[in-house]
C-alpha cells in the first residue's frame, strides 16, 4: 500500500474541508440550475397555453367576421334579388338610364352614382395632398415636441360626428363658396360636401401615409445623405417612392371612406337624384338617398323598398372591390429590405 488512492491522489487531498466544500457548493449549484430549469419549462408551458387560449380567440373573432360579412352578403342579395326579380327592371335599364324614379318606373343607377363619384373625388383632391404633406413633415422634419403636438390634433378630426361635418358645410362652407362664386352655386351643393368629405378622411390618410414612410430603413436616408442629396431630395425621392405601397393603400382606403360616407352628403349635397357631373349643383349620392328613403313610409317588398337594397348591394360591391385593390396594391408594390 502506498497510501495513494486509485486514482493517484492522496486521500488527504481528498477529504479535506476546502474540497468538501467546492464539492458541496458544485452540487448546490447544480441542485439550483436544475431548478431553474425546471421553473423555465413550466414558465414555458404556461406560456404555450396562454398562446393557445389567444390563438383560439383570434380564431373564433375571424370566423365570427367572416360570418358577419356572409349575413350581410345573403341579406343584401336577398331583397335586391326582389327588386331585380320585378318585371320592370332590367340590367339595360338600371345600368344604362340616367334617372332614378323607382316608383314610376325609372331605375337608372347613374343619377346616384355620378353624385357619388363626383364627392368622393373632390374629398381626394382635397385629403390626398394635404394627407401626404402632413404625413411627410411629421416623418420627416418635425421634432419629437411638435410630432407630439401636431398629430393629436390632427387626430381629433377622425372624433368628430360625421353630422357636425354636415352641417359645418351647410352653414359654414357654403356661405363662403356663395360669397366667391354667388348665385352661379346652389344652397345644397356637391363642392361643399366634397370639400368637408377631404377633411374628415384626412386623418386617414395622413396616419396611414405617416406609417408608411416610418416604415422606410434609415440606411436609405443616410445613404441619399452620403450622395450629397439634400433632405428634401431624400424625402421626395428616396423615402416617397420607398413607401408608395402604403400610399396608395392609404388613397384607396380615403376613396372607400368617401363612398360610404353618409351624413355629410344627405345634409350639403341636397335630396333628389340628378344625374350631374357639376359640383355647383345639388344631387344626390347612394348613400344619402338610403338615408332619405329609409326615413319614410315604405311598404315591404315594394319597389322603393326592394330598391334601397339593390343600391346597398352595389355600394357594398363598389367598397369591396376598392378594398381588394388596395390588398394588391399593397402585395404588389411592397419593398422588402433586408
Amino acid at each position: 500500500m502506498n497510501g495513494l488512492a486509485p486514482n493517484g491522489v492522496s486521500p488527504f487531498l481528498l477529504y479535506r474541508p476546502g474540497n468538501r466544500a467546492r464539492s458541496g457548493k458544485r452540487v448546490c449549484m447544480r441542485e439550483q440550475a436544475q431548478a431553474r430549469a425546471g421553473t423555465q419549462l413550466d414558465l414555458r408551458r404556461k406560456r404555450r397555453l396562454g398562446e393557445s387560449l389567444i390563438q383560439g380567440l383570434l380564431f373564433v373573432a375571424g370566423i365570427l367576421s367572416i360570418f358577419t360579412t356572409a349575413a350581410i352578403v345573403y341579406e343584401l342579395g336577398k331583397e335586391a334579388m326582389l327588386f331585380f326579380g320585378n318585371p320592370d327592371v332590367t340590367f339595360a335599364k338600371f345600368f344604362g338610364a340616367t334617372k332614378w324614379q323607382p316608383g314610376i318606373g325609372q331605375y337608372g343607377i347613374w343619377a346616384l352614382v355620378s353624385a357619388t363619384l363626383t364627392t368622393s373625388l373632390i374629398a381626394i383632391l382635397v385629403s390626398l395632398p394635404l394627407g401626404l404633406a402632413s404625413a411627410l413633415y411629421l416623418s420627416e422634419y418635425a421634432s419629437p415636441k411638435a410630432r407630439g403636438i401636431l398629430k393629436p390634433i390632427l387626430e381629433i378630426l377622425a372624433g368628430i360626428p360625421t353630422v357636425v361635418y354636415g352641417y359645418f358645410a351647410l352653414l359654414f362652407v357654403t356661405p363662403i363658396l356663395k360669397n366667391f362664386l354667388g348665385d352661379n352655386i346652389q344652397v345644397y351643393n356637391m363642392l361643399s360636401a366634397g370639400l368637408v368629405m377631404g377633411i374628415m378622411i384626412l386623418p386617414l390618410i395622413s396616419s396611414m401615409s405617416e406609417d408608411a414612410l416610418s416604415a422606410v430603413p434609415r440606411s436609405l436616408r443616410e445613404a441619399a445623405y452620403a450622395m450629397g442629396a439634400t433632405k428634401l431630395e431624400s424625402s421626395l425621392q428616396v423615402v416617397l417612392p420607398a413607401a408608395l405601397s402604403g400610399i396608395g393603400a392609404a388613397l384607396i382606403l380615403g376613396i372607400s371612406r368617401a363612398v360610404g360616407e353618409t351624413m355629410i352628403v344627405a345634409v350639403a349635397a341636397g335630396s333628389g337624384p340628378n344625374f350631374s357631373f357639376n359640383p355647383l349643383e345639388a344631387a344626390e349620392t347612394m348613400t344619402g338617398h338610403i338615408a332619405r328613403i329609409s326615413g319614410g313610409d315604405l311598404s315591404y317588398n315594394s319597389i322603393d323598398y326592394t330598391s334601397l337594397f339593390a343600391i346597398a348591394l352595389m355600394l357594398f360591391l363598389v367598397t369591396l372591390m376598392l378594398n381588394l385593390v388596395s390588398q394588391w396594391v399593397v402585395n404588389r408594390f411592397r419593398e422588402r429590405y433586408e
